[in-house]
């Protein structure tokens, strides 16, 4: 997920946190898994999204790195459709250019060709993304950053030279008509390096090969002092009826070609060398020129290529590997604008260090909630605090009354904060979490060997012995599977575990004795706090408002007993349902 090359958007430079990953049963829990699959129809954009999103960490500096590169994509529409429209050209680039040509055809000079136009494109792609992030408008600390990280990318690969470079050598290989090599030899005429010397629109005259290798090393006049090419070389083709002649001659006087020096002056140009030896050119004699020469020009074209690759990589590659990073933001600024033209209210989360209060949300909703509500005006709003007195709370209140909407809103926060996404609230103050871990009811196939309570106990002890006082629980309905004397009785040692460590806690139940022991449980705990939490209700209706306050007693049952038409007066009097 987060680059290992030196720079990344999930997280500042230097900061080497630990993470730890939420299990999927919790993304889907949270109604997080909704969210992911809402935000692309790509499988492999969801893939990334659900990835980053669950890997989480308490470090506060890094959800406030992550925080505001966010701001900046939401804020600068133009930004993300530039750079959504360059990672498509990259990704075009890499599936269709000749650099990772991999077949067993021999290597030719139309390949070099290609592939100055395949590092010309990424040159261009790499400019535009540079001055892209020149928007004055950028404030974050990763978008600077990635700008200058570019920017040094870019002038450490020589790119603007090398730029110039390719305006000069693009040419059509429909004009090349001729190549000239130079040959460097050794004191026993062996060629021991060559390197390429020009590509020319015009082709070599034919003349006598043999007269003017014999010329050129008869007469010191003809040794040159510089291996620049005049323009006047003439070679003769070697036919095949000849071949054998020829090559005997040039053994006996224990020749070669004329003399050609490599044009190599620096390290760049030096790997544009070949050896003759190690590259295989010569097995045994130097003087079967045409296996020499075919040999070289094919190794040479390949080293040159492979050359350019590399300093295409440079910038490229590491480029490239911040793209998920990048569809990471751009996809949940694109869904986030939406739902706040739609009227939703979204905030920036402020990550803040240990302190006496560990959370402090106003006007929080539920994201899946909103997703899936056409008009947003009637969703409620809540406000919750964690702190020191209200470490955990047991939640209670009438059946379909929003307690699972509030607790899975909660947890939804911390999720998008520690992301460093805009939340659904109107603020949200909080010291990050290093887990999340949720209790919900199992599907009934997962209980068959253990039983539902017994699954329930199992599972509740895996999750208390890993979590800490930086992580957040978050229980549905935990022990509600046995009879209320069963259930309560494992809950309320549950709660006194939980108050120990002290681990944030939402406990939603039906258990109001539960809730009403709050206060005893928090007499008996070591500094922590327990406190009841219901939702209101209003005049007999649910206001999906949480409120401090004792359970409202049997308004659940009553619900149960309206709703089905079991209430005295009901029965008896022969009210209708």
């Amino acid at each position: 997920m987060v680059q290992h090359n030196g720079f990344s958007l999930l997280q500042p430079a230097g900061k080497f946190p630990e993470y730890r990953r939420l299990p999927d049963h919790v993304m889907h829990d949270l109604g997080l898994e909704a969210f992911c699959q809402a935000l692309s129809d790509d499988v492999r954009e969801r893939r990334i999204i659900t990835n980053i999103l669950s890997q989480i960490t308490d470090d506060a500096d890094v959800a406030a790195y992550r925080r505001q590169v966010f701001a900046d994509i939401l804020r600068l529409p133009d930004l993300r459709k530039t750079m959504m429209q360059l990672f498509d050209k990259i990704q075009f680039m890499k599936d269709f250019s000749s650099m990772h040509k991999t077949s067993d055809e021999e290597l030719g000079l139309w390949h070099l060709f290609h592939r100055l136009d395949d590092l010309d494109g990424y040159i261009r792609t790499v400019e535009a993304m540079r001055d892209c992030l020149s928007d004055e408008r950028i404030a974050s600390e990763g978008l600077i950053s990635l700008r200058d990280h570019i920017t040094g990318l870019y002038e450490d690969a020589c790119f603007a030279e090398m730029k110039k470079d390719i305006a000069a050598m693009k040419i059509k290989a429909s004009d090349v008509q001729s190549v000239t090599l130079g040959i460097n030899v050794n004191e026993r005429f062996e060629a021991v390096s060559m390197g390429l010397v020009s590509v020319n629109r015009k082709p070599f005259k034919k003349s006598g090969i043999v007269s003017n290798f014999a010329d050129a090393i008869a007469s010191k006049d003809r040794l040159r002092d510089t291996p620049d090419w005049e323009g006047d070389m003439h070679y003769q083709l070697i036919d095949s009826e000849d071949k054998r002649g020829v090559l005997d001659y040039m053994k006996n006087e224990a020749g070669l070609l004329a003399v050609q020096s490599s044009f190599a002056t620096n390290a760049r140009e030096k790997s544009t060398i070949v050896n003759a030896m190690t590259d295989g050119a010569v097995s045994g004699s130097t003087f079967y020129l045409d296996t020499v020469v075919n040999k070289m020009l094919s190794t040479l074209v390949k080293k040159l290529r492979d050359t350019l690759t590399k300093y295409a990589n440079t910038a490229i590659v590491s480029v490239s590997g911040l793209v998920p990073e990048f569809i990471y933001y751009i996809r949940c600024a694109e869904f986030i604008s939406g739902l706040m033209e739609k009227g939703c209210v979204f905030c920036e989360a402020q990550p803040e260090t240990e302190g006496g209060t560990s959370m402090q949300a106003r006007g929080f909703y539920n994201l899946r909630l909103a997703m899936s509500t056409e008009d947003v005006s009637g969703i409620v709003p809540n406000d919750l605090t964690f702190d020191k007195e209200h470490t955990v709370y047991i939640l209670t209140g009438a059946n379909r009354g929003g307690k699972t909407t509030i607790t899975q809103a909660v947890g939804q926060l911390f999720v998008l904060a520690q992301g460093g996404l805009f939340v659904p609230a109107e603020s949200f103050r909080y010291v990050p979490c290093d887990c999340i871990y949720t209790h919900f009811p199992a599907d009934e196939d997962k209980t068959m060997d253990l039983g539902r309570l017994g699954e329930e106990c199992v599972r509740f002890r895996e999750i208390f012995s890993q979590s800490t006082e930086k992580s957040l629980l978050l229980l549905n309905e935990t022990f509600s599977t046995t009879s209320f004397e069963e259930g309560y009785y494992i809950a309320r040692d549950s709660v006194k575990a939980l108050l120990t460590k002290p681990v944030r806690t939402i406990y939603n139940t039906h258990m109001h004795k539960l809730g009403e022991d709050a206060a005893e449980l928090t007499r008996e705990s070591t500094g922590a706090g327990a406190a009841s939490l219901i939702m209101r209700t209003e005049d007999g209706k649910r206001s999906f408002k949480v409120a401090l306050a004792q359970p409202e007693g049997s308004s659940y049952a009553r619900d149960i007993a309206e709703k089905y038409g079991v209430t005295y007066d009901m029965l008896v009097g022969g009210e209708q349902i």
